[in-house]
């Protein structure tokens, strides 16, 4: 089964960037890819998923500063995210999901990477 590690977390000040990255131990072109977000006393949330397909969707605080890509070569998916505001702090964990080539359905979570967005 693919695992999921995530990379690029970090403190960040207001209106700044971080890319992160979510790296997978095997093949993810059959899997859509998605990243979510916990931050304290709130529900978790679905930020940006990309479909195997490449297409992709977003949340509505975040639509036009995130950016969601993969790089099936690399088994890997990115999530650009521009001006950063307190808000956005949270930890960001990715998930795999889909079938596989035995047509067995994967849902798999990495381990999240805390962002800080704070002055």
């Amino acid at each position: 089964q693919v695992q999921l590690v995530e990379s690029g977390g970090g403190l960040v000040q207001p209106g700044g960037s971080l890319r992160l990255s979510c790296a997978a131990s095997g093949s993810i072109f059959r899997y859509a890819m998605g990243w979510y977000r916990l931050a304290p006393g709130k529900q978790r949330e679905l930020v940006a998923r990309i479909a195997a397909s490449g297409s992709t969707n977003y949340a509505d605080s975040v639509k036009g500063r995130f950016t969601v890509s993969r790089d099936n070569a690399r088994n890997t998916v990115y999530l650009q995210m521009y001006n950063l505001k307190p808000e956005d702090t949270a930890v960001y964990r990715c998930k795999a999901e889909g079938y596989s080539d035995s047509a067995r359905f994967v849902e798999v979570w990495g381990q999240g990477t805390l962002v800080t967005v704070s002055s």
